[in-house]
């Protein structure tokens, strides 16, 4: 039983690894949107090597018209979960608990950075994860950093290549609220069918 929820459901951490994702149709992600409530936001997530203090990975939360993770080069991976270039449609509050869990282990924590912006900033930003398409292996920080710099209100970032750089600049930010999210597991599939659970 163990072995099957384990293939069921893997989540990984590879740095920016390539990806290796099949994109789903556009008829699958409209049928798979989710609204969430509340004042439109974005989440810079950060994945923190817990021994050295740099970062691994970068992603970005956008709660817009609809909720997604902007996952560039990423490689959280679940039959249920609908991607297209790069982007997790239908990201419920569990199955972004599902993706913090999937990523924090003895040897990374992730650091979540919330923001709140105008319907304007959050449709724009969800248009532009929506329309970059797939992120080459080790450019997770480099995109995210220029897709934001495009956007009003967000021109201070700096294009970086480093996952902590671009978490130092977004700390800068103006009504920034920064958790950290820590699991003390050694191995990647406990943390996969942690988050299979969590998205029950």
């Amino acid at each position: 039983m163990r072995v099957w929820m384990a293939l069921a459901c893997v989540g990984l951490l590879a740095a920016c690894a390539n990806d290796t994702g099949i994109d789903n149709t556009p008829a699958e992600v409209a049928a798979a949107a989710y609204v969430a409530p509340g004042p439109r936001s974005i989440t810079l997530m950060t994945m923190i090597n817990n021994r050295t203090g740099s970062g691994g990975h970068t992603a970005l939360v956008v709660n817009g018209s609809q909720q997604v993770i902007f996952d560039p080069a990423g490689s959280f991976r679940d039959p249920r979960v609908i991607e297209r270039g790069d982007v997790l449609y239908g990201m419920t509050p569990k199955w972004i608990q599902g993706y913090k869990s999937s990523h924090a282990r003895s040897t990374y924590h992730v650091v979540s950075q919330e923001i709140q912006v105008t319907d304007a900033q959050a449709e724009q930003i969800l248009q532009l994860v929506m329309s970059n398409g797939t992120v080459a292996g080790a450019f997770c920080a480099n995109v995210t950093s220029g897709i934001l710099s495009q956007v009003q209100g967000f021109e201070s970032i700096s294009k970086t290549f480093y996952p902590a750089k671009l978490s130092e600049q977004f700390a800068s930010l103006p009504g920034v609220t920064t958790t950290k999210y820590y699991e003390n597991d050694e191995g990647d599939v406990i943390d996969a069918v942690q988050a299979s659970l969590l998205a029950q």
